[in-house]
């Protein structure tokens, strides 16, 4: 049993909430799935364990018995990582797709050595999600051997795995419990290949490229997906599955986005605080009036109706929101000192003396020790 730690493998902290253990899984699920790194073992090996990893901490139950026991109280509690079958029934009940390779899916009949389904992360500004973009898409997509018609035997000829009889499943004990995974022999196919294709060396395949373009909607965002009919990978029979574009929107320099809504910083400066009076802030289309009131608070937010982002699924815009930062002076220069005392003892307080909201402060303080 392979020692590895299931927080490192998703990069999260073990604090992390379930909303960003998700967040992690689709970034390196992605990162390491075999329809982007053909033939990469060091990346087969990573792809399986942020699957195993996200199959743990996404379930409360393993993820406590994970947090105080490790790995070895999970499998004294009857949880099992299972074999690669299981793990591509993880990622494509997350990504909601068939997106295949080492032979995903539960065995029907003939088995295909990949899934017609493609997926690939696409990589957004924030400016591009905003307001929709054209974008040049290049993706690898497999082919079947026209050789051994996707077999990846010689001449298209199998025989039945002995190991698992056919099924593509095979057993084994442990105490009194047992568990079934994909048969390693045979990688779930229930057929064993006597001789490899020569053209495709066994793989079933070939990679081909390919390069369009893509229309992005207004008002996607990261976690998104972009369905682009016929142009995942082509089947033995010559039919194609489709593209799945998994969105990853990069964040601004100053907008912050939460769903539709946008907010934005508005500096301050402090003397507002006590004139107030009206400043112009950008929006994501145009200048707005931000009417500052006398005695503005720090992180007070203020609410620009439907100035914000269009849904991508209709035409409601959300908010724009700014937030207010006060602003102070780092450094105060003669003149200026001599303005504040002024101006402080204007309203009667000598710079010495507390002001009367801290009368009888000390002395309630004071009563604490007694």
């Amino acid at each position: 049993m392979e020692e590895f730690d299931y927080y490192e493998i998703l990069q999260v902290e073990r604090s992390a909430d379930g909303d960003t253990i998700k967040k992690a899984y689709r970034k390196m699920a992605l990162k390491y799935h075999p329809d982007r790194n053909p033939d990469d073992k060091d990346s087969e090996e990573m792809f399986k364990k942020v699957n195993e990893a996200y199959q743990v901490l996404s379930d409360n139950e393993k993820r406590q018995i994970y947090d105080r026991y490790g790995k070895r109280g999970l499998e004294s509690s009857g949880f099992s990582s299972g074999g690669m079958e299981d793990i591509f029934d993880v990622f494509n009940s997350f990504f909601g797709g068939g997106f295949g390779g080492f032979g995903g899916g539960r065995k029907q009949g003939k088995q295909s050595k990949y899934a017609k389904d493609l997926a690939q992360e696409l990589e957004l500004s924030f400016h591009e999600a905003v307001f929709g973009c054209k974008k040049e898409i290049e993706i690898s997509y497999k082919v079947a051997c026209k050789d051994c018609r996707g077999s990846g035997a010689k001449e298209g000829k199998t025989t039945t795995c002995k190991a698992c009889g056919g099924s593509g499943r095979e057993t084994f004990s442990q105490g009194f419990m047992t568990f079934a995974q994909t048969c390693s022999k045979c990688q779930g196919s229930g057929e064993e290949i006597s001789e490899k294709c020569p053209s495709c060396q066994g793989k079933g395949y070939a990679y081909e490229k390919e390069k369009f373009e893509v229309n992005i909607p207004e008002g996607v965002d990261s976690g998104n997906q972009i369905r682009i009919s016929k142009r995942g990978n082509i089947a033995e029979d010559g039919t194609r599955g489709d593209l799945y574009l998994e969105v990853d929107v990069k964040e601004d320099e100053h907008f912050i986005r939460h769903h539709n809504d946008v907010y934005l910083e508005v500096p301050v400066f402090f003397t507002l605080v006590m004139l107030g009076g009206v400043i112009k802030i950008p929006s994501l289309t145009k200048e707005l009036d931000l009417k500052i009131p006398v005695g503005v608070k720090d992180k007070q937010q203020f609410v620009f109706h439907g100035e914000g982002i269009k849904s991508v699924n209709g035409s409601k815009r959300g908010n724009f929101i700014a937030v207010i930062k006060i602003i102070y002076p780092e450094k105060l220069d003669e003149n200026q000192q001599k303005l504040l005392e002024e101006l402080h003892n204007s309203f009667g307080y000598e710079s010495s003396k507390p002001i009367s909201a801290f009368e009888g402060l000390m002395d309630k303080i004071k009563k604490w020790f007694k």
